[in-house]
């Protein structure tokens, strides 16, 4: 079927004025979970591609695969990818014989990357703070990543862009060894920077840990009583 792009239909002068580059664009929560779900969606069900309203609004409220779970309205989900239009980070397009319109992104264009850094910053937009290891495992139906290194190297770039920074590494938090990573194109992350999956996940690695050290102070005062009564058993021989 063959689609025709709907050009945003603001004038030019005005939109001059008051106009931000794509990569420099400055997002709400909304606009990130949309942004990401045309991308992720294209790969993923390409024969639904470019999304309706209805589609992408289930997309966006998908239970699995997405940190935090929302609820959107179909209005919420306009709204949004009305200023992804105006932003020049979507657009609408209607097929030739005038059915539902669709939506599709300019994810690539917008923010001048590769298909594989919109993997891993897609990944980051739809599932919250996330290691290297995290991202190459929930990006498989997306892209191939064949190492670890190679996700970093996507990171790296990301962390370098220009004209701003598009992903940040979070401080490690005691009982994890892997650094996480954010998206930036809401802003600068909170404090803590951690979704609740990720704060709960830090927590039980803390507590595993305590264990860990209880269990071996177990098994030393076990060794050393043990060394004891043989030392006891070993003195008397000579009495």
């Amino acid at each position: 079927m063959q689609y025709r792009t709907v050009r945003p239909t603001t004038p030019p002068a005005s939109k001059t004025e008051t106009h931000v580059a794509p990569g420099e664009a400055t997002l709400d929560d909304i606009e990130v979970r949309v942004l990401a779900c045309l991308f992720e969606k294209e790969s993923t069900t390409p024969d639904y591609y470019p999304l309706t309203l209805n589609a992408l609004t289930s997309a966006c409220n998908q239970k699995s695969s997405r940190d935090p779970v929302v609820s959107y309205t179909e209005d919420t989900v306009s709204q949004a990818l009305e200023s992804l239009r105006e932003k020049d980070l979507a657009s609408l397009i209607r097929s030739a014989d005038g059915r539902v319109p669709r939506h599709r992104h300019q994810f690539l264009e917008g923010f001048q990357l590769n298909p594989r850094e919109a993997v891993v910053l897609c990944v980051l937009m739809l599932r919250g703070s996330q290691t290297p290891g995290e991202i190459r495992q929930r990006s498989e139906r997306l892209y191939a990543f064949e190492s670890l290194a190679e996700v970093q190297e996507a990171l790296d770039f990301l962390e370098r862009s220009q004209p701003r920074r598009l992903v940040a590494p979070l401080p490690r938090t005691p009982g994890t060894k892997e650094t996480r990573y954010v998206h930036l194109l809401s802003g600068e992350p909170p404090a803590t920077g951690l979704s609740a999956e990720s704060e709960v996940a830090t927590a039980a690695g803390s507590t595993d840990s305590i264990q860990s050290l209880e269990i071996e102070l177990q098994s030393v005062k076990a060794e050393l009583q043990e060394l004891r009564r043989e030392f006891e058993t070993f003195r008397k021989t000579f009495e």
